[in-house]
C-alpha cells in the first residue's frame, strides 16, 4: 500500500467514531424531544379530563406539566452529556471546580430560582388559581391563563397576554375577584335632577335591575321574611348638580356583572327620558351685575 492508503485506513476509524458519537447525541436529544411530546400530549388530555369532568382545579396540574417538562430535559441533556465521551471529559473537568461554578450558576441564576421558589408558593398557597379573574395595581386585569416555573401569563379582556415574573407578582397586592365566592355586587350609580320625581326614578332603577337576566337574589331567608328589598336602591349623594341613586345589582360572576351593568346603564337611560326623568350634568348660569348710570351718563 502506499502512503494514501495508510493515511485513509488511519483516518476512516475516526471519522466512523466521530459520526457515531454525533448520531447518538441527536438520537438522545430527539427521543428527549418526543418523550416531552408524549408526555404533555397525555398529561395535557389528563388535565382536560381531570377539569372539565371532574371539575378539579388545574392550577397545581399546568405546574407540574411545567415542571415535568424542565425535568425530562434536564434528564435527557444530562444523559447526552454522559453518554458522549468528549462531553463527558468536559463535564468532569468542570466537576472539579464545582463550588467556583456553584458560585457563579447560583449567582447568575439567582433571579431565576427566585421565580421557582414563588411558582412553588402560588401553587401551594393559591391567592389566584388558573381561569380567575385578577386586577394588579388597578391597570391590569384579565384572567389567569397559566402559571409556569418562570411567570404568571394573565389573558386580558383585549386578548392580549400580560407576562409578570412569579416574584414580581408575588409581592403585589392582587384583587380576585372569583376566590371562595364567584357572585358579583355592581353597583349601579345615576344622577337626577332635583326637581326630577324621586320615587319615579328609584322604583325604575329597582325594575330594571330586577328583570334582568343574570339577576340573582342574594337576600337570605331570614332577610326574605323581614321584608328586605330584592333590588335596593338608595340615595347616596346630593351633589352640585343633581341627587346620586344607587342600586344594589347581585351576579354570578364577573362577566355577568360586567354585561349586566352595561345593559342597565342603557335601560335605564331610556326609562328616564320616557317617563320625564332628567339625568343632569354640569352647568355653569354667569350673572351681570346691572351698572346704574347717572341721566348725563352714556355708555360707549
Amino acid at each position: 500500500m502506499n502512503s494514501a492508503g495508510f493515511i485513509f485506513l488511519d483516518t476512516a476509524p475516526a471519522a466512523l467514531q466521530n459520526f457515531s458519537l454525533v448520531f447518538n447525541l441527536l438520537g438522545i436529544l430527539i427521543l428527549t424531544v418526543i418523550g416531552n411530546y408524549v408526555f404533555r400530549t397525555f398529561y395535557d388530555r389528563f388535565i382536560w379530563k381531570a377539569t372539565q369532568i371532574m371539575r378539579n382545579d388545574p392550577t397545581s396540574y399546568k405546574f407540574i406539566a411545567h415542571a415535568g417538562t424542565a425535568l425530562i430535559y434536564i434528564v435527557g441533556i444530562s444523559f447526552a452529556i454522559y453518554e458522549t465521551h468528549p462531553l463527558r471529559t468536559v463535564a468532569k473537568s468542570l466537576l472539579a471546580g464545582a463550588g467556583i461554578l456553584a458560585l457563579a450558576i447560583g449567582l447568575a441564576s439567582q433571579h431565576a430560582l427566585s421565580n421557582i421558589v414563588s411558582g412553588v408558593f402560588i401553587v401551594i398557597f393559591k391567592p389566584f388559581r388558573v381561569n380567575q379573574r385578577i386586577k394588579i395595581k388597578d391597570t391590569m386585569h384579565g384572567i389567569v391563563e397559566d402559571i409556569t416555573l418562570r411567570h404568571v401569563i394573565i389573558r386580558d379582556f383585549e386578548n392580549r397576554r400580560i407576562i409578570i415574573p412569579n416574584s414580581v407578582i408575588s409581592q403585589e397586592i392582587i384583587v380576585n375577584a372569583d376566590i371562595e365566592d364567584n357572585r358579583i355586587c355592581k353597583w349601579v350609580e345615576v344622577s337626577i335632577s332635583y326637581d326630577s320625581d324621586l320615587d319615579l326614578a328609584k322604583s325604575i332603577i329597582a325594575e330594571e335591575i330586577e328583570k334582568h337576566k343574570f339577576f340573582v337574589d342574594n337576600r337570605t331567608q331570614e332577610q326574605v321574611e323581614n321584608g328586605i328589598p330584592i333590588v335596593p336602591v338608595r340615595v347616596i349623594t346630593l351633589g352640585d348638580h343633581g341627587i346620586l341613586l344607587r342600586g344594589w345589582a347581585w351576579a354570578m360572576n364577573s362577566a355577568e356583572a360586567f354585561e349586566l351593568n352595561c345593559d342597565l346603564l342603557e335601560t335605564i337611560k331610556k326609562r328616564f327620558d320616557a317617563c320625564g326623568i332628567i339625568i343632569p350634568y354640569p352647568q355653569n348660569v354667569l350673572h351681570f351685575a346691572k351698572q346704574h348710570l347717572s341721566p348725563d351718563q352714556t355708555i360707549n
